[in-house]
């Protein structure tokens, strides 16, 4: 049986919360009760653009969902866009803090600098950039035309590139990746790599055997926060294809599906219905993420 608080302790333990309050009210306001509201509205019929009254209707929504085509459809283009995207986000930003960690390499701190600068770039401005860039008649169709690519791909307009063209752009933002894997190398004790060296180990094993798993908290970090991303991922294909799902519903990402049911639609029971079952669907990957993350996350803390 625990111990009795201290009057010092627990007068220590009101001032605590105290100070959290105000995230406390935040979280329950903002967080806690809209989801509790959206998991009652699962089961009611509201929808702004019908004048229905307001009644259960039990698992309707749910059988609405399982035999709505277009939500697995949807569903199925942000697995395609994740299963690209995530090996790449994930390893470039690592890559190139190697890179700029690099004592080979001069000017890192300018690096630094000209790598993070377009994460400051308001994504809506950046997507319009890219749009120009990545048009038939574009700065990136020009370069490969002057490489001698006689027929480049069609970026935006062709179902097959378009998810490449996609992930192209958002690797504009990758600069607040590198400063995180960039922070985790420079924390990697130099008595490590002095062994290394000892032992004759060369720089392909000293990456292999220190610093990827030095690093492997700081890349599983990066990839929790980038599927959490990927699933909220409809600010770019919303500006650029005016969330048509052009072309040919390549770009209808389920969180657009989402968007459009709540906001155009205007169906709250069922764009709820969605929204949990993106939530379920990201809660269920990142439980699987921090499952298998103890086969391959060494904290240096543990004994």
């Amino acid at each position: 049986m625990a111990a009795p608080m201290s009057r010092l302790a627990r007068r220590e333990a009101r001032q605590g919360l105290l100070f959290i309050l105000p995230w406390l009210i935040g979280f329950a306001v903002f967080t806690a009760v809209p989801m509790v509201a959206t998991f009652v509205f699962t089961f009611l019929n509201i929808s702004l653009a019908e004048q229905e009254p307001l009644r259960f209707v039990g698992l309707a929504n749910y059988q609405r969902l399982f035999g709505d085509e277009q939500a697995w459809a949807s569903l199925w283009v942000t697995a395609r866009f994740a299963l690209l995207w995530l090996p790449v986000v994930i390893a470039l930003p690592f890559l190139l803090a190697l890179a700029v960690n690099s004592k080979y390499v001069r000017g890192s701190g300018l690096l630094r600098v000209l790598l993070f600068m377009p994460y400051v770039v308001p994504f809506v401005a950046s997507a319009l950039i890219w749009e120009n860039m990545l048009v038939d008649n574009g700065w990136i169709n020009s370069a490969l035309r002057f490489f001698g690519v006689a027929e480049p791909p069609s970026w935006l307009n062709d179902p097959t590139w378009v998810i490449p063209g996609l992930v192209m752009i958002g690797l504009w933002g990758v600069g607040s990746g590198i400063i995180i894997n960039l922070a985790g190398l420079r924390g990697i004790p130099t008595q490590l790599y002095d062994a290394a060296r000892l032992d004759g180990a060369g720089w392909w094993r000293q990456l292999r055997h220190v610093t990827i798993p030095m690093m492997s908290p700081v890349l599983f970090y990066t990839m929790i926060l980038a599927v959490v991303e990927v699933m909220q991922y409809f600010l770019i294909p919303l500006v650029l294809f005016d969330g048509s799902g052009d072309p040919g519903g390549a770009t209808r990402f389920f969180n657009l599906y989402l968007y459009q049911t709540f906001f155009t639609y205007q169906e709250m029971s069922y764009g709820s219905t969605l929204a949990w079952l993106l939530f379920v669907i990201t809660l269920v990957v990142t439980l699987l993420l921090f499952r298998l993350s103890r086969r391959w996350v060494h904290y240096t803390s543990e004994r």
